[in-house]
């Protein structure tokens, strides 16, 4: 679904922030990517929704090499992809409902469409009660909840979440986890770029470390390689 071959990408500069870099993530996993700051998180996300393209390498999403799609290409791939980020993103001067709706409106939907796929996903993520709240009377907990519906509305085969509780406390980060997990439990692949180790110890899904743009550690590998030391 998700392959990495051997991928670099550079920086103007010419430093790099990926460095031979390989991956695949298969169809309704979740896994955690882990790394100090700069260690290549966020560049691995822009590489999969095409934001960036590889400097060296092959970035395949379902099949398609994203160095070789045109603009329109593009922007169908990103309208099946799902992408929440730290900061929320939501207009401030429209309501929970309206932020969902957006997300359909700049595809074309019809409106007889985009109201119920919209409250779909807000009763989904708990805020039905919320859908005619501006985003600054919402929590930030709930804010990012808002931001998750939106990245759903579409249908995404995956959701690609960037520090998604990288500004909320600890109840809220609890909060978000549990939905993007019953998210994942529903058939959608999660991708989720964390500095929250202790919330990746205490779950049992695959992670993987970048370090200065490498790859320097992916738990499923490791879980097969005692497997065979074990046979």
């Amino acid at each position: 679904m998700i392959k990495f071959v051997r991928v670099y990408k550079a920086f103007p500069s010419g430093s790099l922030a990926l460095r031979d870099l390989s991956f695949h993530v298969a169809k309704g996993e979740f896994l955690f990517l882990t790394g100090h700051s700069g260690a290549g998180k966020s560049t691995v996300l822009r590489l999969i929704y095409a934001e960036h393209l590889p400097t060296q390498g092959e970035v395949r999403i379902s099949g398609f090499n994203t160095a070789k799609l045109n603009r329109r290409e593009v922007s169908q791939l990103r309208r099946r992809l799902g992408i929440v980020f730290q900061d929320f993103r939501l207009l401030e001067d429209r309501t929970a409902e309206d932020n969902v709706a957006f997300a359909l409106e700049v595809t074309g939907a019809k409106r007889s469409v985009i109201a119920p796929k919209v409250m779909r996903v807000l009763a989904q993520v708990g805020l039905t009660a919320k859908a005619h709240q501006y985003s600054n009377e919402l929590s930030g907990g709930e804010q990012q909840r808002v931001a998750i519906a939106r990245a759903l509305v579409n249908d995404p085969f995956v959701l690609l979440a960037d520090e998604p509780t990288g500004n909320l406390d600890e109840r809220a980060t609890r909060g978000v986890f549990r939905l993007l997990r019953d998210i994942n439990a529903n058939g959608t692949a999660v991708l989720m770029a964390t500095h929250d180790l202790d919330l990746v110890r205490h779950a049992n899904y695959r992670t993987m470390e970048l370090q200065d743009g490498a790859l320097v550690f992916d738990s499923k590998v490791d879980q097969q390689a005692m497997k065979k030391g074990t046979a």
